[in-house]
């Protein structure tokens, strides 16, 4: 019993420390922290939090509850490692109350390696050659810079041959070997060179001389190294260095064409490591400073440039996931089209335009390919054959995919003369080709090839984005910048994290969303999601929210979870279409009994809402936050919250980067965002960066915070390079 409660105030103490330390690191209140982690132990997930604990959390949203669950799962692991340090420091039996207490009580990451340094198990070094030598003593005497001291006496009573100390020189040797051990593993030392280098430190980048054999290989060599030629000669300050140019420099040390560097100031240091540990200018004192030089050479500066490479690496990181984030969450919010007869084409030449017709849930109905370009030039055949499926199919949209020919087949499509009603889009195809050869493509048309199953995800991506891309690697979407250069781990997470939410926040029909769909749903994941699908296949169409219940595996806890994020549409219980939580239905139920309506009536009718004080609902557990979600949502019941889809077309007077002059001013669509600017294709097969000093008529810090992915612009040429495909784009006075 003893044991119990005392590990239960154990609990508590951790507890309350973790809610002080994610407080101070998010800037979010300790209530709210306290209230959130509480949630997050109870198995609770972020969307759920964020939606439906409002009164918890203080209404934190899910980038928040996110911020506090990152930072306590940081929490959790430094305390493993703080078990593992006090373990092994033990095991030594060198672990004091002082050096326990010190450990307990840090939750600083780089504090608390350099508390554990010395005490951390290393392979044989000069050191710990000479400590085996019985060389400690000697180190210690130096470092007293006693003045009075005969340095050479001392030494050569640690001359013995049987343990290796053949001179009096190698004494001294073996303790300065100690001594430069004990200054790199020393805190202040180690704190003076961080603070150098975060003052100081300056990142260069050289070319690589081309290591070929032969003349060929190395005109291919610099032809390749030609991508980096911008850091062939290069210096910058590490704090100011920006994330793509590091990324950059990255990837070309990677490749083998840079040499990449940090350093700090060495003059600095070493004055600043003088002051630190020299008291005089004895005998002593020079051995020691000699040391010092040593282990600044030669353990010091080494050390602390890999930590600042690692550091500046994992900021760079930070930033590239943060921008590859907020694409990711831009395109997969982009309008949907809705539920929509659909003829999609996926645009070839020699291989023909592949053709896929759609019903409005996205079932392929049929598919061919129609040659309408050269070499085949079947133009009037292909015609006919549109016009035909159009009719038979009642065509509602026309999806045609942004690759090779897409141009020519837009073209080709807006002039067949169809029926106006019938809206023809272009969409980008980024990771259809991914997605088609897919085990999820295979799973959904086992009986198609790639080029069918491209075509449907080019038709399905005009109905719902987001359904349809949550099937793709967000890595093979073609959004953010050096995505393949930073932490896999950390970018998995976020972007997994970010599905998640835009999942979430709008919502999906049970009775049609896909197994991949419903994955990504709070509380569900793959084997509950396929039980889903399974269930429905076996027993029909969901009816209600409750009938979730019968799922295998779909627990209480689960369901608690999902229910609000799962639509049931054409049930008895209406509030089963919306966002409004099965736990709140009794409030609905009170408000329409209030009003003497049904439910229905009270959705259905303004007037009726508009008599509803909800302060009259308030109760310990229902707060104001959740009544007015539920207002909300009773005044626009399962509305989704992307923008709607507007049509949009290219210039007809430019179709390749030859047709482009400086000073053409070009509708286009924004295709990716980085930290330096956009990227917007004016249809062309090359998109034009639009440099985020062109952004704007003011100054822009942050290009995210002014375009949105896929957002129809208009832009000035301000410069095309034919012989490396590039162009140049401001959105300057447009």
């Amino acid at each position: 019993m003893l044991y119990i409660l005392s590990f239960f105030s154990y609990l508590c103490i951790m507890n309350t420390i973790f809610t002080k330390l994610i407080s101070k690191a998010t800037g979010i209140s300790e209530r709210q922290v306290a209230g959130t982690v509480e949630l997050l132990e109870e198995g609770c997930t972020i969307p759920f939090i964020s939606r439906y604990r409002k009164e918890v959390t203080g209404a934190l949203d899910e980038v928040q509850v996110a911020s506090v669950s990152d930072q306590l799962e940081k929490l959790n692991e430094l305390a493993k490692r703080k078990e593992t340090i006090l373990k092994t420091i033990e095991e030594q039996g060198k672990l004091t109350p002082e050096l326990k207490s010190r450990v307990e009580g840090s939750w600083d990451s780089t504090e608390l390696e350099d508390i554990y340094l010395p005490f951390k198990p290393k392979r044989k070094t000069r050191a710990e050659v000479a400590r085996q030598k019985g060389l400690e003593p000697l180190a210690t005497f130096l470092m007293l810079q006693n003045p009075a001291a005969d340095v050479n006496k001392k030494a050569k009573e640690f001359v013995c041959k049987e343990k290796g100390v053949a001179s009096m020189e190698e004494a001294i040797q073996g303790a300065q070997d100690i001594i430069a051990e004990q200054v790199s593993e020393s805190e202040e030392a180690r704190n003076i060179m961080r603070f150098n280098f975060k003052k100081d430190a300056v990142i260069t980048s050289v070319k690589v001389k081309a290591k070929a054999k032969t003349k060929e290989e190395e005109e291919e060599w610099e032809q390749k190294a030609q991508k980096f030629r911008d850091y062939f000669d290069f210096s910058e300050k590490l704090a100011k260095c920006a994330s793509h140019r590091l990324l950059a420099m990255r990837r070309g040390e990677a490749e083998g064409f840079l040499r990449v560097s940090i350093s700090g100031d060495d003059e600095r240091c070493l004055d600043r490591l003088d002051r630190q540990f020299l008291r005089n200018s004895s005998k002593s004192a020079e051995l020691v400073w000699d040391a010092i030089e040593d282990s600044f050479k030669r353990l010091l500066k080494p050390s602390i440039e890999t930590e600042f490479a690692n550091l500046s690496k994992e900021r760079a990181d930070r930033e590239a996931i943060r921008i590859f984030v907020k694409n990711l969450e831009q395109l997969l919010m982009s309008p949907p089209l809705g539920q929509k007869r659909v003829l999609a084409l996926d645009p070839g030449f020699r291989t023909g335009c592949k053709v896929v017709c759609l019903d409005a849930e996205g079932n392929l109905l049929h598919n061919e390919t129609i040659y309408p370009h050269p070499p085949k030039n079947e133009r009037r055949a292909a015609a006919d054959k549109l016009w035909t499926l159009t009719k038979q199919y009642k065509i509602e949209a026309i999806s045609i995919g942004n690759g090779t020919a897409s141009r020519e087949t837009e073209e080709f499509v807006r002039g067949l003369g169809l029926p106006k009603e019938i809206q023809i889009f272009v969409v980008s195809e980024d990771g259809a080709s991914i997605y088609s050869a897919s085990k999820v493509a295979r799973e959904e048309f086992p009986d198609y090839d790639v080029t069918v199953r491209g075509a449907v995800s080019i038709g399905r991506r005009l109905m719902d984005p987001l359904a349809e891309l949550v099937k793709i690697d967000p890595n093979s979407i073609g959004v953010g910048q050096y995505q393949k250069d930073v932490d896999q781990k950390e970018l998995k997470h976020s972007l997994d994290q970010t599905v998640e939410f835009c999942v979430n926040k709008v919502g999906v029909n049970v009775n049609t969303a896909s197994k991949h769909l419903l994955t990504y749903i709070s509380g569900l994941g793959p084997a509950i999601a396929q039980n889903i699908v399974t269930y429905r296949a076996e027993n029909g169409a969901f009816t209600s929210r409750k009938d979730l219940l019968k799922v295998p595996k779909l627990g209480p806890k689960a369901y608690e979870q999902a229910a609000g994020f799962l639509r049931v549409t054409g049930g008895k219980q209406p509030l089963d279409n919306s966002a409004v939580h099965p736990e709140s239905y009794p409030i609905v139920e009170r408000m329409a009994k209030d009003q003497h309506c049904s439910v229905a009536e009270l959705m259905a009718d303004k007037e009726l809402r508009s008599h509803i004080d909800i302060q009259r609902y308030v109760t310990d557990k229902v707060g104001l936050p959740t009544l007015e979600d539920i207002m909300q949502e009773l005044d626009k019941p399962g509305r989704d919250p992307r923008q709607q889809l507007t049509v949009f077309e290219f210039s007809k007077d430019v179709k390749e980067l030859e047709d482009v002059q400086v000073g053409m001013v070009l509708p286009g669509i924004i295709t990716n965002i980085t930290n330096f600017g956009c990227f917007v294709d004016v249809g062309v097969h090359t998109k034009g960066l639009v440099h985020i000093s062109e952004l704007a008529d003011h100054f822009v810090k942050d290009p995210s915070e002014e375009v949105q992915l896929h957002q129809h612009v208009t832009v000035r040429v301000i410069g095309v390079d034919l012989q490396r495909g590039r162009l140049q784009l401001s959105m300057k006075g447009l």
